[in-house]
């Protein structure tokens, strides 16, 4: 019980601040290109408070943590927040425009996964001290995480953030026969996550980016 609840300390704000700042960057690139919903809505914001969403933010990410703790395994954590309001027919050019706003969440994951990296190197670095060790463990969390949402959420599947950005790649009526899967995109995730599927797609994805930012920093955790 003692390592479920430091494990829950120490994913708790790495968590909180990957799903909700990958939601705030969507409110971001949507005002700049043209779509100021966002930003009307109170969205454009750091303030987790603005994006959390009471399943998606914080309890399935802790029933799921807990459950892979008390399996004694690895499995997914990965979670939403509130969805951030874009109108993309607002947008300057709304089909080119849908990858850059597309785009900007897992972008976000990205650098915040370079962010806890450098927390990390921080860590290491400084003299032994009592916060060293929830520092590195804390950034391990924040790596993990947010190379997970990224990775995830680049799976070309509506209404992920990958099948938007499919959808504006793609020629016009190829991509509008394509945004036709979106209402049963969750459905389908649901689908591949209860199969097995998702972690056999996602897994190697996810070692390969873990590994490539570790190498960036000169990590060895």
């Amino acid at each position: 019980m003692d390592d479920i609840i430091q494990g829950i300390a120490i994913y708790a704000l790495p968590v909180i601040f990957a799903i909700t700042l990958h939601e705030a960057a969507h409110g971001y690139v949507a005002r700049h290109f043209g779509d100021p919903t966002a930003e009307m809505a109170g969205r454009i914001s750091l303030n987790p408070l603005r994006h959390i969403d009471l399943m998606g933010t914080i309890l399935l990410p802790l029933i799921m943590f807990v459950t892979s703790k008390l399996l004694m395994g690895s499995g997914l954590l990965f979670g939403w927040a509130k969805p951030v309001p874009v109108n993309f027919g607002r947008l300057r050019r709304p089909k080119k425009d849908m990858l850059w706003v597309a785009a900007a969440g897992p972008g976000a994951n990205l650098l915040m996964a370079f962010f806890w990296a450098a927390i990390i190197k921080l860590g290491i670095s400084i003299p032994d001290g009592i916060y060293i060790k929830p520092m590195v463990l804390m950034g391990i969390a924040g790596i993990e995480i947010n190379v997970v949402l990224m990775v995830l959420n680049l799976l070309p599947l509506p209404p992920l953030d990958g099948g938007r950005i499919a959808v504006s790649l793609l020629p016009n009526k190829l991509a509008w026969k394509f945004a036709q899967i979106e209402p049963y995109g969750f459905v389908i995730l649901l689908i591949l996550l209860v199969s097995g599927v998702l972690g056999v797609v996602l897994w190697p994805l996810i070692s390969i980016t873990r590994q490539m930012i570790v190498m960036l920093f000169g990590l060895y955790v």
